[in-house]
């Protein structure tokens, strides 16, 4: 190599040396002021994954600090009569059937229904519900937000319609692990419409629209689309944030998503998920004493609302586990069914394994 091409060769490298510096310090400079907030204990993430065919898979994370907290899996039927919580609780009856992964025992934490409407909770510290009592609407648990949504709507739409005015005011007890239970909505359909709604302030904020596929905690979704622009200009295949932090996910998630071929072949389509939330999630035990609470990865879904299969992967298990919602059976009066996850779970197709069961009761349900 000559000279000149090495000198050449050097300052193309020195310029986009400078580039990704001058990049890691702007956001130095954007993020000094709340980085706080984005360094959450317990944290998770989602995308909504476009297939070749045109359909759609939600996938998602669960990252938790509390490795005690209990997961199952429910199936709901249509005709169930529901209770929000409280004095003057909230009242509905399930128009529509689900298949849910249950936390703690006391909350509806994803799903799909049998219409392929597909929600997620994530933990948001920012959440603000307001006062409960001055508004004088009936009351819902946070716990059970996603649910009525499973139970109530088939599409995006049609929530968004009914929420913009919710007809009942959330309370959210602490969690069992001494927690606040502060957390955001995303919704997701068959026909790739998306919503993330977040309470701010006391106010209900909903962005709704198919380009929002991403989703993480904190900050709130407004601020995590500004920093996601920034970063895409930056350049993903130059330069990426690579912590475990609610805003550097979101940035990978994104790229990620982007970058991934739109599979038609439904296996290939459904592992681009799983194999995107793995590369997002947290090492199982993983710990660091300067972070006490860092949050390792629980589980994972995939919810694939073009076959209506609702696949789940623990990560204490060697193998998916799967659902297929078009064969069951959710008439009124079938009753609530379950399976506990945990070291003796079956594994593969479970649809046909769920066992009768009481339902469980709200967070904050006496």
């Amino acid at each position: 190599m000559s000279n000149d091409m090495e000198r050449k060769e050097m300052r193309s490298t020195k310029r986009h040396a400078n580039k990704c510096v001058t990049a890691l310090g702007a956001l130095v400079l954007l993020t000094s002021t709340t980085l706080t907030p984005w360094q959450s204990a317990d944290a998770c993430s989602r995308i909504l994954y476009e297939t070749g065919k045109g359909t759609y898979i939600a996938g998602r994370s669960m990252d938790w600090s509390d490795p005690t907290a209990r997961t199952a899996l429910w199936v709901f039927p249509k005709g169930m009569e529901r209770d929000g919580t409280g004095n003057n609780p909230f009242k509905w009856t399930s128009k529509y059937g689900s298949v849910v992964a249950s936390f703690y025992d006391a909350a509806t934490a994803d799903g799909m229904n049998e219409k392929g409407l597909a929600g997620n909770l994530l933990y948001l510290t920012e959440a603000d519900y307001g006062d409960a009592a001055k508004t004088g609407k009936p009351i819902l648990s946070i716990a059970a937000w996603l649910q009525y949504a499973l139970d109530s709507y088939a599409t995006v739409q049609e929530a968004v319609d009914a929420l913009k005015d919710p007809p009942f005011a959330i309370v959210a007890p602490v969690l069992p692990n001494g927690q606040a239970a502060t957390v955001h909505l995303s919704l997701s359909d068959t026909s790739g419409d998306s919503a993330i709604f977040e309470y701010l302030g006391g106010n209900l904020i909903i962005h709704h629209g198919p380009q929002y596929t991403v989703m993480t905690n904190s900050p709130p979704y407004n601020q995590q689309l500004a920093l996601n622009t920034y970063w895409e200009k930056v350049g993903g295949n130059r330069f990426l944030p690579g912590t475990i932090s609610a805003a550097d996910r979101f940035v990978r998630l994104s790229y990620n998503l982007k970058s991934s071929p739109k599979y038609k072949d439904e296996t290939l389509a459904v592992a681009s998920v799983v194999s995107q939330m793995r590369a997002i999630s947290v090492p199982l035990g993983m710990s660091d004493p300067n972070h006490p609470n860092i949050a390792m990865t629980l589980w994972r879904t995939a919810a694939d609302q073009g076959t209506k299969t609702y696949y789940f992967e623990s990560a204490v298990l060697p193998a998916l586990i799967w659902v297929d919602l078009k064969q069951i059976n959710f008439d009124k009066g079938t009753g609530a069914r379950t399976i506990p996850i945990n070291l003796d779970t079956p594994l593969g197709d479970v649809t046909t394994k769920f066992k009768p069961a009481t339902p469980f009761k709200w967070l904050g349900a006496k």
